[in-house]
């Protein structure tokens, strides 16, 4: 691609990210711009300073087209329950938007996900498996919250009663 100003540049990000129904990859615009991804980041900070909805997600970066109930519910269990809890979401078509714990020191950290489809929920597994990663529920004995969203209230009102029965949710 031609040389194009940083505003031109911006736009056609934006562009893209509407236009795409998948995450994109700094490292793909900064190719197709020949410039480095850092420049990117950059182009992204001044975005969502300007009020876009940009979220970063291990795939890459989107627009966050939350017209979407929404809910953040607190879960507690072990590293081996993850693909369970996340599956459970799915099922009844939510998204698991982040996971957020608390700190001691750091205070809150969080954590996009982007999590849709059981495919999704294989390529996270692995990278914990193959990375041999800590997941960040492990800071906290299991205590974690996520941020869930859903096209209908009867999808989340089912995530909420699935995740009470299977002992995940903590309730007040």
């Amino acid at each position: 691609m031609r040389k194009v100003n940083s505003i031109d540049r911006r736009n056609y990000i934006i562009k893209m990210l509407q236009e795409s129904d998948k995450p994109l990859k700094g490292q793909e615009f900064a190719k197709k711009f020949n410039i480095t991804r850092q420049v990117i980041v950059k182009d992204i900070a001044i975005l969502r300073a300007k009020g876009e909805n940009i979220i970063a997600t291990p795939d890459g970066y989107m627009i966050n087209k939350n017209n979407l109930n929404s809910k953040i519910i607190a879960v507690t269990h072990n590293s081996n329950r993850i693909e369970d809890e996340l599956k459970t979401i799915v099922k009844y078509g939510g998204v698991i938007e982040d996971v957020i714990v608390e700190h001691v020191i750091y205070g809150e950290i969080k954590a996009m996900l982007m999590i849709k489809t059981l495919y999704d929920i294989e390529n996270f597994i692995m990278k914990i498996h193959k990375d041999k990663a800590e997941p960040l529920l492990v800071l906290t004995n299991g205590v974690h919250l996520h941020t869930i969203l859903t096209e209908r209230k009867e999808d989340m009102e089912n995530i909420i009663s699935e995740l009470k029965t299977k002992g995940y949710l903590i309730e007040e």
